[in-house]
């Protein structure tokens, strides 16, 4: 019989293996002493790595590395690997799409609360609730906005239009 409960985590890791973001959802790691040895672990197993699938300790996990990050999404040994990479997808071009294409660590922390969002949006208890990137985006970015007076949202417009301009033309 099939589960509903196919994640066991997601999983963000910078180059040097130390965490960014984490989201467990069941007790397999019940400590943070012990979620961080898994971590420790997984970053030795994979860093290195060309495979985007590796099988450990009972777990499949699937990742994908960035410049300087490394984003995982795992599961039980016995879980369709296809399902968990079509998750970590849909999570990397989600974050992709709030970042403005530009995913790397710095970024990422300046918009953790959208990155958040779209954790929780993506993955609850383990059960995949959306897996539509553009979705996932659109309510992690709309959540922000909502908390904005309409003349903070214009301002805010504006600043992001100036700065990718500028980008634009200083590359």
């Amino acid at each position: 019989m099939t589960s509903l409960y196919t994640v066991k985590g997601i999983l963000i890791l910078d180059n040097d293996g130390h965490r960014l973001l984490c989201k467990y959802y069941d007790d397999s790691f019940p400590t943070v002493k012990e979620q961080k040895q898994f971590e420790k672990k997984l970053f030795k197993k994979t860093v290195n790595s060309n495979a985007e699938i590796v099988m450990f300790e009972g777990i499949t996990c699937v990742f994908r590395s960035n410049i300087d990050l490394i984003f995982y999404v795992f599961g039980s040994s016995n879980e369709n690997e296809l399902l968990l990479a079509s998750v970590l997808g849909s999570y990397f071009d989600a974050i992709e799409l709030v970042t403005r294409d530009n995913i790397e660590k710095q970024t990422v922390l300046d918009h953790l609360d959208a990155v958040m969002l779209i954790t929780d949006e993506i993955v609850d208890g383990g059960i995949v609730l959306e897996a539509d990137a553009n979705t996932l985006a659109t309510n992690a970015t709309a959540a922000g906005k909502e908390e904005m007076s309409s003349t903070e949202q214009v301002f805010a417009s504006g600043l992001t239009k100036m700065g990718s301009l500028l980008r634009k033309h200083l590359t």
